[in-house]
């Protein structure tokens, strides 16, 4: 009996060395039973979800695209969890069939649309996939340790232009590329063309976003906070920002309280085409530069070397900042942000900003 207990952990560490493959939802039980896991190309059904829960040190390969029938459900579409995930899209593609729910309307009412697409619930890496036409939000992210997501593709391009339901509007609403409320982790080298905001940071910490092309879409935003919430250690460096409403924004609802937004640090960010804020602060959400609220002690909000470049168009704010009385604190050094077009926003109830004037 001694011995089979012995041998017990290496029979099972040789049953899991194995290679599972996924070639339709049928196989996901068997395979992953392995610590090697391939995903050819196959269309899951519509109003069922992709959903694998990995052995630790699982690595996946996507060796084919995805594609997801079309039903007016809630979704997610594709979860993935698991410790210590390498995987691998090899460049393949996730398609969302974006078109058959796109109506204008995005969450604020419409068909129901699976929201968000993908939940990801790994640590490890997670590389080189293609998301194709999100119904809505795209990627929820709850890592549960550290996770670096890097070389990735959100495209919703086609998301711009209206279509047969959207009444004249963008077809894409609320297609956000990155929902995160999560502790270490970076997303790195990666395009997200979309109609909402590039990054939505809603609690966490230790959080990098690095070297990203936002393309369309509301800017990177740390928001909006709702009560009860703790953000600290938000690093946003080396960033372009194209044809966004705002290239930055921290927004803070005005109902919040009990929350702390701190240490909020962005360096050698790039925008252009900015139509509405180089970069707004406020803390009146849902409203946009309304009546702030006071729950959301907000501090340490700085640009660093090197510098952070903004152009916004004809009409549109520099900066604005609009804190709730007493709620944003201490002294922030924008030294190494420039704005330039557009005119000169307001900046309410706080004088701690430094080094910079619009």
């Amino acid at each position: 009996m001694l011995s089979l207990l012995v041998l017990l952990p290496f029979v099972q560490s040789a049953l899991s060395a194995c290679t599972g493959t996924i070639s339709s939802l049928d196989d996901i039980a068997a395979a992953v039973k392995c610590t090697t896991v391939n995903i050819n190309s196959f269309t899951v059904p519509a109003g069922q979800g992709f959903e694998i829960d990995l052995l630790d040190g699982t690595t996946v390969n996507l060796n084919g695209d995805i594609k997801f029938g079309n039903k007016t459900w809630a979704g997610p579409l594709f979860t993935v969890s698991g410790k210590s995930i390498t995987f691998n899209g090899n460049g393949h593609t996730l398609d969302g069939g974006g078109p058959f729910y796109w109506d204008g309307l995005g969450g604020n009412g419409g068909v129901t649309k699976p929201a968000p697409m993908i939940k990801i619930r790994i640590s490890g890496t997670y590389r080189d996939v293609k998301v194709l036409n999100s119904p809505a939000r795209t990627y929820s992210v709850s890592n549960p340790a550290a996770l670096v997501m890097t070389g990735l593709t959100i495209d919703n391009s086609l998301g711009d232009l209206p279509n047969s339901n959207s009444a004249g509007k963008a077809a894409g609403h609320n297609t956000d590329g990155f929902d995160a409320s999560t502790t270490d982790l970076t997303i790195q080298n990666s395009v997200i063309h979309n109609q909402d905001d590039c990054l939505a940071i809603n609690r966490g910490s230790n959080i990098v976003f690095q070297g990203n092309t936002c393309i369309g879409g509301h800017g990177i935003s740390v928001g909006s906070i709702d009560s009860g919430v703790t953000v600290n250690g938000i690093v946003i460096t080396g960033n372009t920002i194209i044809d966004n409403d705002q290239a930055l924004r921290i927004k803070t609802k005005s109902a919040a309280t009990g929350s702390t937004v701190t240490n909020i640090t962005y360096s050698g960010n790039t925008a252009t085409g900015i139509k509405r804020f180089g970069v707004i602060i406020d803390q009146s959400y849902p409203d946009t530069l309304g009546t702030p609220g006071t729950g959301v002690k907000l501090s340490g909000v700085n640009f660093v070397s090197p510098k952070t470049t903004i152009s916004v168009v004809s009409g549109a704010q520099k900066v604005a900042v609009n804190c709730g009385s007493g709620s944003c604190t201490g002294s922030w050094n924008w030294a190494n942000l420039a704005v330039s077009g557009g005119k000169a926003g307001s900046i309410v109830n706080f004088s701690g900003i430094t080094g910079f004037s619009q």
